[in-house]
């Protein structure tokens, strides 16, 4: 790898890597393969096994590029075609059965087969093909507008040379010739950027804070702690534009003075730790990372630190504890990590996406940035929508998008034909918002405001089948038992929680359980140390504000009108209604159901775990719930 001694030289390697990728799309065809976690977790190895298999069996010298996730998680195995001249086009929920067929008839015999086509990128690479949708076209994009995810599932993510072609190291190399740090604060200053990690913080105004605090050395963080149940926007970002990360962290590192930095993620992302430990080493190799970086007096050192998955971790000050070796646990603030962060030394803390977005902001401008989303929430968020939605995955939509837009335009609305119930914004810390909030624009202040948060990006949706009640246990579950325990509030309000939310669902709550949820809640937003604690009531309380309703029936009428609260209820089948044709013997996992065939059949109750299985596949309705005194369908209940 050539070092790259000034703004020239990467100009000139970005004009020879532009040309490599264009020679590419000219040349030959080339095949490119999801290979991001969610790809992977879907079977992706296997497919690109069976591709390398095929291609060897026809003698076809064909290149094979893994990238990372584009998004749509749902329809993973992603393949995707590129022939000279044609537009690139996706296969979705590719097999290795199906892949001896997509290079015989895509790649040998060019025809593309839109039974399986997903969407079509053209790119500049090829005039669209009639019939098939367009990346831009396509709903689960169509609202979409992609900053942080600009690459993630385009480039290969190994590749620097990817990435300087289109444009990576450019804003880099920009600031270092153009601009003084008080110059590059400015900008993001005036480009309204918020922190994505869920504080809201205004990125620049932190920057400037960390600039201007005395002691030395000043250390950059980038916090990809992210331990969110069902959260992976931060995994998808390092996985799939690793080198977007390390330009946005040298560019704070010039802003604010700082020789060294350090990534905190979770050893439980091998495979993003593994990326990024590639893209270090490749940019050091450039002279993009070390010693006067691109001829400039800006050296800047960058480590990747792993993390045990401790999710209090994602706390900056308990972060910087565990960067020093000790032990994970928020202290109180002032002072501020900008003041006396890592080792006592002025420290800037930002999320991964904060960082990824900050290359385009110093590239294009802080005018057109602020230009999206809304004046107080400027930009794009990144949010990983999942639950009971068609098009689960992660998405980047412009602030001011509604709730509405994102559940039904971009994700498809509800499986099944099944009623929207709630959606969980903010992770096990956010709240939760009803049908009403729909038309709740998507925004720091306006999330806030009808009682949810933005968070990391966390958004869960549910339907009509979920307790609420029981769906903030689960919540207050992971939460309780993540605490580090250092302060009283937290460890213990946390537990007394969770105890109230259990006596409830187990049908042994009372009216003045309602009081209790709210006066420890209360005191542990008051008095907690760090975040953790004083947002692990957030779920509960939202969920009591939006469905009081629910809570109250399980005390005073001991059911669970979804059928989960598992103490409130049981299954039995109705003999009259019962043929016998052994549906619900298959679906039980407890072998609680017997009886001969097209003979009623009966649930043993001492076997019987409620999890439902046995209700969902009876066409019939001859399984019913028992509620304490009657039995009932559960769409009537």
């Amino acid at each position: 790898m050539p070092v790259l001694k000034n703004r020239e030289d990467l100009a000139h390697l970005r004009t020879s890597a532009k040309a490599k990728l264009k020679e590419k799309t000219i040349s030959g065809a080339t095949i490119f393969i999801g290979m991001g976690t969610c790809g992977i977790a879907a079977g992706a190895s296997d497919v690109a096994e069976a591709v390398r298999t095929e291609l060897a069996a026809r003698n076809l010298d064909t290149e094979i590029v893994s990238v990372g996730c584009i998004g749509t998680c749902a329809n993973e195995p992603l393949v995707d075609i590129q022939l000279p001249g044609k537009p690139r086009v996706t296969y979705a929920k590719v097999t290795p059965k199906m892949v001896p067929c997509i290079i015989d008839e895509h790649l040998v015999k060019e025809q593309i087969i839109k039974k399986w086509a997903f969407a079509q990128l053209t790119n500049g690479t090829g005039s669209a093909e009639d019939g098939l949708t367009t990346y831009d076209e396509h709903p689960f994009y169509r609202k979409q507008v992609r900053i942080a995810l600009r690459n993630c599932g385009m480039i290969d993510p190994e590749s620097i040379d990817e990435y300087i072609a289109v444009d990576g190291y450019r804003a880099l190399a920009k600031i270092v010739n153009e601009m003084d740090n008080e110059d590059v604060i400015d900008e993001m200053k005036d480009s309204g950027l918020r922190g994505r990690g869920g504080a809201g913080f205004l990125t620049g105004v932190k920057w400037e804070f960390c600039m201007r605090a005395r002691g030395y050395p000043k250390y950059v963080i980038c916090n990809a702690d992210e331990g969110d149940p069902g959260a992976f926007m931060d995994r998808s970002i390092l996985e799939g534009d690793p080198h977007a990360v390390i330009e946005g962290m040298a560019i704070a590192a010039y802003a604010i003075g700082a020789p060294e930095g350090y990534i905190y993620c979770r050893a439980e992302y091998p495979l993003a730790i593994e990326r990024l430990k590639k893209a270090i080493a490749q940019a050091h190799e450039y002279g993009l990372l070390g010693e006067n970086i691109l001829g400039s007096d800006f050296s800047f050192e960058l480590k990747v630190k792993e993390g045990a998955g401790a999710f209090v971790c994602g706390e900056e000050t308990a972060l910087i504890a565990s960067i020093e070796g000790k032990r994970g646990e928020p202290r109180p603030r002032p002072p501020y990590p900008a003041v006396s962060g890592l080792w006592g030394k002025p420290s800037n803390v930002n999320n991964v996406k904060s960082y990824a977005i900050t290359p385009q902001i110093m590239l294009k401008g802080a005018d057109w940035f602020s230009s999206i989303g809304t004046p107080r929430s400027t930009g794009t968020a990144v949010f990983a929508l999942t639950g009971n939605i068609e098009n689960t995955g992660l998405i980047e939509v412009p602030m001011g998008i509604t709730l509405r837009e994102i559940i039904y335009d971009v994700g498809g609305g509800i499986p099944k034909k099944k009623q929207f119930k709630a959606v969980q914004t903010g992770g096990p810390l956010g709240g939760c918002l009803p049908v009403d909030a729909l038309d709740t624009p998507v925004d720091f202040d306006s999330l806030t405001e009808a009682g949810a948060t933005m968070g990391s990006g966390g958004m869960i949706v549910v339907d009509q089948d979920t307790c609420m009640v029981e769906f903030a246990r689960y919540f207050l579950t992971f939460a309780s038992a993540e605490s580090c325990g250092k302060c009283v509030p937290c460890r213990i309000g946390g537990q007394r929680l969770l105890e109230v939310l259990t006596r409830i669902t187990n049908g042994e709550g009372t009216l003045e359980d309602l009081d209790e949820i709210e006066y420890i809640s209360e005191y542990m937003s008051e008095g907690s140390l760090c975040a953790l604690g004083q947002l692990t009531p957030g779920p509960v309380i939202a969920s009591l504000r939006f469905f009081r309703e629910e809570y109250e029936a399980h005390i005073k009428e001991n059911f669970c009108s979804a059928g989960v609260c598992a103490g409130m209820f049981t299954y039995e089948i109705e003999a009259e209604l019962c043929p016998g044709c052994g549906l619900c013997v298959k679906a039980c996992t407890s072998d609680a159901i017997t009886g001969e065939k097209k003979q009623p059949h009966v649930i043993d109750q001492s076997m019987c775990i409620q999890c439902g299985a046995c209700y969902q596949v009876c066409k019939l309705g001859a399984i019913l719930i028992k509620r304490k005194h009657e039995i009932v369908p559960l769409e009537t209940a």
